[in-house]
């Protein structure tokens, strides 16, 4: 009998708005100490989108530099996880499709759970490839979080985008089995359909991600995964970093381990800087454990993914020789460096600006430098362009 294919994520890179909000700044217009924000939430900045920005640009540059690498040969599926999607039936991948220059041969669906979408098209990519490894899936994780202005989760807003190429033989993280899954209905987190803007029960919300995280941990070890020992890096879904850094502290109770901050903060160098990603949340986290610099070849890095509603998943990666000659940590640092620093004003400004009604046709002219751009609305449809 032949052994089953190794199968894992093959390449990885990210993309986030075109502007940054120091949260410092957020801080004194509201009346409140910096330090709320940034030791009470662990957050410094949020990335804010331009005006012809979304979740189908940021994801078409997030995933633009893996095909420049890869080429398209052998994807015949993308999965498009988001939880802020632009069209109540077209797919957000299908805009991506055409912009990345994608085969016609290839289905495309959108995957919406909260948070844990990404996840889910991992998962599902997963089952792909081991059907006929001949197959690479890519995967494009993008949201933008909107709360309302002056509300308590406003300044744990944010946008970003993290893709994926998922192959059998991959260059950067197998991903063994098992995994550990939980699901309760709960209403800590959601946005009606007649709603911008998200819903939050915060102590709630905190309440069932722990549950949520202490419940996939007992499963995975119920499904036969490692003992904690072994696992020797931690990436957890970070809404606000602090929450992150609260869930691993948690974990280490449940355990009886003292697992030590150390295994766990090098996941939340980016999103400090970014903010809430939602379904990128958990992949900006592993992006920055990969890019740290110490080689972790031959590591296991636990990941927790939570999504609002609540899902739960717990599951491993086992870092792959020679992944750092594919990480991206110089373009990463320039992304987040080129951002243009804006005010109070102008984030809200921009805040308020979203389009929200498609009966009158829109222009958007071209300014961010990605190499896509959301150019308005003709015909109640939205239209992309790229470079």
């Amino acid at each position: 009998m032949n052994n089953p294919p190794v199968i894992g994520i093959h390449d990885l890179a990210v993309a986030t708005g075109a502007r940054v909000l120091d949260l410092a700044d957020l801080a004194h217009a509201t009346g409140v100490e910096p330090a709320k924000f940034h030791k009470g939430l662990g957050q410094d900045h949020m990335s804010v989108p331009a005006p012809d920005e979304d979740i189908v640009t940021m994801g078409a540059d997030a995933a633009a530099p893996i095909l420049e690498r890869h080429g398209t040969d052998g994807i015949r599926t993308l999965l498009f996880a988001t939880e802020s999607g632009v069209d109540q039936s077209k797919a957000a991948g299908v805009f991506a499709h055409r912009l990345l220059g994608l085969p016609s041969a290839c289905r495309v669906v959108e995957l919406k759970q909260a948070c844990y979408g990404g996840t889910a098209a991992l998962q599902m990519a997963m089952g792909i490839v081991a059907r006929d490894p001949r197959e690479r899936v890519l995967i494009i994780t993008s949201d933008v979080a909107r709360y309302g202005i002056d509300t308590a989760a406003e300044p744990t807003q944010g946008a970003g985008a993290v893709a994926m190429l998922v192959a059998a033989d991959p260059d950067l993280l197998e991903i063994p089995g098992p995994t550990g899954v939980w699901t309760a209905d709960i209403d800590d987190f959601w946005r009606p359909n007649d709603s911008d803007v998200a819903m939050v029960e915060g102590k709630l919300s905190i309440d069932a991600y722990l549950d949520a995280f202490t419940g996939a941990w007992d499963d995975y070890r119920a499904q036969g995964g490692v003992d904690i020992s072994e696992i020797d890096r931690f990436c957890h879904h970070q809404p606000f970093t602090r929450m992150a850094e609260k869930a691993h502290r948690r974990l280490g109770e449940h355990t009886g381990v003292d697992l030590g901050l150390e295994s766990f903060l090098p996941s939340t160098r980016y999103n400090r800087r970014i903010g809430n990603s939602y379904t990128a949340s958990l992949f900006f986290a592993l992006a920055a454990v990969l890019d740290a610099d110490e080689d972790l070849t031959g590591a296991r890095i636990g990941l927790f993914s939570y999504g609002s509603g609540a899902v739960g998943e717990f599951f491993t990666a086992v870092v792959q020789p020679g992944y750092r000659e594919l990480m991206r940590r110089d373009r990463t640092e320039k992304l987040l460096d080129a951002r243009v620093p804006i005010s109070v004003e102008d984030y809200r400004a921009l805040h308020r600006s979203v389009p929200r009604d498609t009966t009158a046709d829109l222009t958007v002219a071209p300014e961010s430098p990605g190499g896509f751009h959301f150019a308005g609305i003709a015909g109640r449809a939205r239209r992309y362009t790229r470079d």
